[in-house]
């Protein structure tokens, strides 16, 4: 399983089957399967030249199917499935079903979670309790973890606004791979945030180190902010928070942190071996800043996109999130 990429065509290469797709679109849509494999929909792209798909594949045949409301694929090693909630007064409580049932259908499947997607509309609004939309979020989801006794081993995610409403969340799961969820020791662990940060802490890793049956092995860095121990660092200034960002992805993928976490097949990685990248801006008048920043620290054959979104906080200007391709699939 790989990321055929941030693209404008949908069309496998020879030998693939498409397993998930995501579109960042001008438009809000519903989830559809076909009959190959769901396609979510992730209004994000401002212009409709700022929208791309990102692409799933497999080299194995793929089957799709539902499962309540959410839809999925699989190819009997790994997975993909994606739900979409409806714009509410409040989500705690549909957060929660949701995701009871996304970790039902990976558990009966025998699937584990190792990537994570989140697109929240107005994240940083009050919602009708007077509650941010993105804490109010963090409600719904921690209930159905500590309900499953999940305290703290959760994989990479990822939690951004979006321009339309509702939450959209897609995630991936493997059968029989090695999975290593990676913590930044520059940073408090998300799920000991104090409480200033909400009722309920975030859960999720730094990134996810997976090696797969098939010899491939990638690093999922999640969304990743200028933050250092659990406090944001450059109030008002993105190139600050943008430089901080790379600086802590490049911590957590180095040989140090890998080492740390007992990935002895793994030497480290650098800023210049991150493939596939999303960068999110706070504001649009800030994304030739952020730019110019990423494009001097990450390759130039790297898949780079950029997108206007909310971030997790209010005084969070930017974050960034990619995929290290260790060692590369068939």
């Amino acid at each position: 399983m790989t990321l055929h990429g941030l693209k404008d065509e949908l069309t496998p290469d020879a030998g693939r089957h498409l397993l998930g797709v995501v579109d960042f679109t001008t438009k809000s849509r519903e989830i559809t399967i076909d009959s190959s494999c769901p396609r979510v929909s992730v209004q994000l792209a401002t212009t409709i030249s700022d929208g791309f798909s990102e692409v799933w594949t497999t080299a194995r045949p793929v089957t799709p199917g539902r499962y309540g409301e959410i839809s999925y694929a699989a190819d009997g090693e790994f997975l993909f499935c994606a739900f979409h909630l409806p714009e509410s007064h409040t989500y705690a409580d549909a957060t929660e079903a949701a995701y009871a049932d996304a970790l039902a259908l990976t558990s009966s499947l025998g699937y584990r979670p190792f990537r994570i997607w989140h697109y929240i509309g107005s994240l940083n609004d009050l919602n009708a309790d007077g509650l941010e939309v993105y804490r109010d979020f963090c409600v719904g989801r921690a209930r159905v973890l500590e309900r499953h006794g999940i305290t703290h081993d959760m994989p990479a995610a990822t939690v951004i606004g979006a321009h339309g409403g509702g939450i959209v969340c897609y995630l991936l799961a493997h059968r029989s791979g090695t999975q290593v969820n990676l913590e930044n020791p520059r940073q408090v662990p998300a799920y000991h945030y104090p409480r200033q940060y909400g009722p309920k802490a975030p859960n999720f890793a730094r990134a996810t180190h997976l090696a797969t049956c098939d010899g491939a092995a990638f690093v999922y860095v999640s969304g990743t902010a200028g933050i250092l121990g659990h406090a944001t660092m450059h109030e008002g200034d993105v190139a600050g928070q943008c430089r901080l960002a790379l600086d802590n992805i490049a911590h957590v993928i180095g040989s140090g942190n890998m080492f740390a976490h007992d990935i002895g097949s793994c030497e480290g990685h650098a800023l210049t071996d991150l493939s596939t990248v999303k960068i999110y801006v706070r504001h649009r008048a800030d994304i030739p800043v952020v730019r110019e920043i990423c494009d001097a620290a990450i390759s130039g054959t790297a898949d780079v996109a950029y997108l206007n979104a909310d971030i997790c906080r209010s005084d969070l200007l930017v974050e960034v999130e990619g995929i290290v391709a260790v060692r590369p699939g068939p």
